[in-house]
């Protein structure tokens, strides 16, 4: 070639290049740049470089952009904690581990709030503490067993527990079997110090027999008509009702009411239906609260501060005692005054109470949001479902367990009349523990049979993570650690 075509070529290349280099690094501060050059430069290499004030980057003293890619303010902490919740195993372990804290924190305040109660009995000081250990030890057999066993069995079930309940129940009014408590007469005397209460189990009875009534009838489209909503499911109710209050066991009463309608409810009842069985079960509450002395001085012991000149109201005033004496951070572990004799039932009814004096609000807050969390986690697990059985049963359960610990609560705080039900999880009582902590384990169960967690679970298994280990390190090159 030439030497003047050598220089051509070599000419048109350099002008060629003068854009991406222009383009590429800005030109020195004073010196301007050719417009048609400048111009050139960005059409060649298609990019517009953004204008940044000096001072505005790095290193420099001016003001900088806020960066919005790792930031932490609340929208990014609320995304996080949304992802967080919307994994497949997220109720699976809210479910377990609050129910695990809430008796096990039971446990400590069993034992703290029993010791007076054990010495006046003449009895050692872990005498009730080591009753509701054991059944603590029997009912998280029962959760795990019923955490692993599958819906079909379930429902299996409902109706020899039903029929188990129910004849049960029907024993604790024959004279020399049946025997009575605080006027309760609604145990079932077993010799030595075992009793039974089958009205506890009369719940998670309710809650299985009626999720598959139900689940059968949806099955079936025939929850349209309001006489198959309503029959067998209400009669059957009201008959486990009317032999609970033979007991006179007012508390446990409302506690089935409570379960029976969150059945309706969650069964798509018209509101006229819904609205009129309520307005039934208030007339008898009514008729049952007012033909009893006794109910009745619970309902005018409501909001009050101080007990009457005759003792009237003396359980509601010393549990308010017991929460405003605790503070933010309660007098300590077992330092209680309220236990000594001036707190009727501090292990039972009122042990929120003693946690509200000893652990303060600190403490009582802890145990309200651990309900909160079960009870979230349990309407999750009922409305991320397919099936209809675990839908109505998980959501029994979760009304069952919500509304005792609001109506446990609502009375010590002084909201609601005393009904002499126990805290779920939490309070001393063997027969209440056993049904609870195997519907807790009825729920775990459901959680585990989403079909998400379902293949979460199976990837946490040694074998399958091993074989996945195995095949990722195949695809690697082999250069590459």
């Amino acid at each position: 070639m030439p030497a003047d075509e050598r220089c051509a070529v070599r000419r048109d290349r350099a002008r060629a290049s003068v854009p991406r280099l222009l383009a590429a690094a800005p030109a020195p501060s004073g010196v301007p740049l050719p417009p048609g050059l400048a111009l050139r430069g960005r059409l060649a290499t298609g990019i517009r470089r953004p204008e940044t004030p000096r001072g505005s980057g790095r290193g420099g003293s001016g003001s900088r952009t806020p960066r919005t890619g790792r930031g932490g303010g609340p929208r990014r902490t609320y995304e996080r904690a949304r992802r967080a919740w919307d994994r497949p195993l997220t109720a699976y372990y809210v479910i377990l581990g609050s129910s695990l804290l809430i008796t096990v924190l039971g446990l400590v305040m069993v034992y703290s709030a029993s010791m007076i109660k054990a010495l006046d009995i003449s009895k050692p000081p872990t005498y009730f503490f080591g009753k509701q250990f054991l059944a603590a030890v029997v009912g998280g057999a029962l959760m795990l067993i019923a955490a692993r066993m599958p819906v079909k069995l379930h429902r299996a079930l409902a109706y020899p527990i039903l029929a188990v309940t129910a004849f049960l129940m029907v024993l604790v009014q024959v004279p020399g079997i049946g025997k009575s408590v605080n006027g309760n007469q609604n145990w079932i005397y077993l010799g030595g110090p075992f009793q039974l209460q089958p009205s506890e189990f009369g719940k998670l009875a309710l809650v299985l027999w009626g999720a598959d009534l139900l689940a059968r009838k949806q099955d079936k489209r025939l929850l349209s008509q309001w006489k198959h909503m309503l029959v067998p499911l209400v009669p059957v109710a009201f008959m486990l009702l009317g032999l609970i209050m033979l007991g006179a066991d007012m508390g446990t009463a409302i506690i089935l009411t409570a379960i029976l309608f969150g059945l309706l409810w969650l069964a798509g009842a018209p509101t006229r239906l819904f609205v009129g069985v309520l307005g039934f079960a208030a007339v008898i509450a009514f008729l049952l609260i007012r033909t009893s002395p006794n109910r009745m001085s619970r309902l005018a012991c409501m909001g009050v501060s101080e007990p009457d000149p005759e003792g009237g109201c003396w359980q509601a005033a010393h549990g308010i005692y017991a929460l405003a004496s605790g503070g933010w951070f309660g007098s300590g572990l077992g330092a209680s005054v309220e236990k000594w004799g001036q707190l009727p039932e501090p292990h039972t009814d009122f042990i929120f109470a003693i946690t509200g004096e000893e652990l303060g609000l600190a403490g009582t807050l802890s145990v309200l949001a651990l309900f909160a969390a079960l009870g979230y986690a349990g309407i999750r697990v009922a409305g991320r479902t397919e099936d209809p059985f675990v839908r109505y049963a998980a959501g029994g359960v979760t009304t069952w367990i919500t509304a005792q610990a609001v109506i446990n609560i609502g009375a010590v705080l002084g909201l609601l009349p005393i009904a002499g039900v126990p805290l779920p999880l939490f309070s001393y009582g063997r027969s209440a523990l056993l049904p609870t902590m195997f519907a807790v384990g009825l729920m775990i169960a459901f959680a585990r049979e989403d079909p998400a967690a379902k293949a979460a679970l199976a990837m946490r298994k040694p074998g399958v993570r091993w074989k996945t280990m195995r095949r990722r390190v195949k695809k690697r090159p082999s250069g590459e650690r």
